[in-house]
């Protein structure tokens, strides 16, 4: 029964010496969003089926192959959301939030789900980091979303990113964009895939995303959308443009930009980078103007993007980008008798109750066994409960880096112990000669 014990393909189990690695990635990211004045939200792992739908759109290969449909007890339909933006535009609409000042600006670190092939960088369940802002159309609000994706790479420290940019314009603009695309992809008919076929005359700019070879070869003699944009967009993505250049942030435009949800107009963008496998598009988004109207609300300008956290992750590897290292453990107390547990437990309590990552004996093992156990675990202190120490309440706290032993009191451990790593944080203590919880939380970092 191997399926038991395997994990389903395209899925991935993040182990500890992992997972310490996406939390700095999520914190780094929550931090810089709130900089820019976005909040968290926080939306259901699956919505109504219709929701993606009339979303996403039902010409993307996201709704058309790739989704985790289903019907619950009730026979309701119901998807894994593959992507964070329509979940976000249905709790906006659902809690009136349109109703306060605008624009409304949110982040999300959310789970998404894909039935694909498997690849580097992109799983069937993997995870995002996105933002999205509500209520203004003003080409000022695309390029502070940009700037925002460039400031967290740049945080990262990246280098090997490159912005690309592009718009694909108005309804109305796009419109003419389509039947010209139409008209030329006609005279390749028998030449393009099935699923290009079919989108030929239901959204002929869907051609323009497709990983074929051959599509993608055709693709390139296609007409280019910028050409066809009317003057509002094409100000629009001026504008766009001269906001970047006043922010020093390099940017290419790539007229083949059209992203792969159908909900995108005027700008799209994305940061590409290379080395990390098929998928190099770590960040992608834009301006989706009619999403919200789309899903029942009145006509609201939106924008944002999304951010793939192990393609990202995958990058500062790459890229050989240090991750600051899990808090090591500041002590482990050792209950020499079985009897004195009571006590070891009490301590380590107390020890925590401060901030001070503290462990004892919790499987009934030799005071032999327990050192080797605080080796392993890496522990800056160690201190041993024996006899003499019960007595006189007194015992010696040995670091375990420089061998070095200093007598505490064990009445007043916690603010001997945090005087102690204070001590072996930066080798001098604060004026009360104690470390705050904050401190002692984030490894000696204030």
């Amino acid at each position: 029964m191997a399926y038991l014990t395997k994990a389903p393909r395209g899925t991935a189990d993040i182990l500890p010496d992992e997972s310490y690695k996406l939390r700095f990635i999520e914190k780094t990211t929550g931090d810089a969003a709130a900089l820019f004045g976005f909040k968290e939200i926080r939306t259901p792992v699956f919505e109504h089926t219709e929701l993606f739908q009339r979303g996403v759109g039902e010409t993307t290969d996201v709704v058309q192959k790739e989704m985790y449909t289903f019907e619950d007890n009730g026979k309701r339909s119901v998807t894994l959301r593959p992507e964070g933006t329509a979940g976000t535009v249905r709790a906006f609409l659902e809690h009136g939030l349109f109703n306060e000042p605008l624009p409304q600006k949110y982040y999300y670190h959310t789970s998404c789900y894909r039935y694909e092939k498997p690849q580097a960088g992109r799983l069937r369940e993997f995870h995002q980091f996105g933002v999205e802002s509500f209520g203004t159309g003003e080409p000022a609000q695309d390029a502070e979303i940009i700037s925002l994706a460039k400031h967290i790479f740049d945080l990262f420290g990246l280098s090997g990113i490159r912005l690309e940019i592009n718009s694909i314009g108005c309804p109305v603009c796009r419109a003419e964009f389509q039947k010209a695309l139409k008209t030329y992809f006609e005279g390749y008919k028998d030449q393009l895939c099935e699923t290009c076929l079919g989108r030929l005359d239901r959204n002929p700019m869907r051609i323009l995303d497709c990983k074929s070879p051959v599509c993608a070869e055709i693709a390139k003699g296609a007409p280019k959308v910028l050409d066809f944009l009317c003057e509002d967009c094409s100000a629009h993505f001026a504008a766009v443009q001269k906001y970047l250049t006043a922010m020093n942030i390099e940017f290419t435009v790539n007229p083949t930009i059209v992203r792969g949800l159908d909900y995108y107009t005027k700008t799209v963008f994305e940061f590409v980078a290379g080395g990390i496998g098929a998928q190099s598009t770590v960040c992608g988004g834009g301006r989706y103007d009619g999403l919200v109207e789309e899903l029942g609300g009145a006509p609201t300008p939106a924008c944002g993007f999304g951010m793939g956290i192990e393609r990202l992750k995958l990058l500062l590897e790459a890229e050989g980008i240090t991750f600051p290292e899990e808090k090591r453990l500041d002590i482990y107390i050792a209950p020499a008798k079985a009897e004195y547990s009571f006590e070891a437990m009490r301590l380590t309590d107390a020890l925590r109750r401060e901030g001070v990552t503290a462990l004892t004996d919790v499987s009934a093992r030799s005071l032999k066994a327990q050192m080797k156990f605080a080796n392993k675990k890496n522990a800056l202190f160690t201190l041993v409960l024996g006899d003499t120490e019960i007595e006189t309440a007194k015992a010696k706290a040995k670091n375990m880096d420089t061998g070095e032993e200093t007598e505490i009191d064990l009445r007043n451990i916690t603010e001997e112990i945090t005087g102690l790593l204070v001590r072996a944080m930066f080798g001098e203590t604060e004026p009360n000669g104690t470390l705050s919880k904050l401190t002692l939380l984030n490894g000696g970092k204030n």
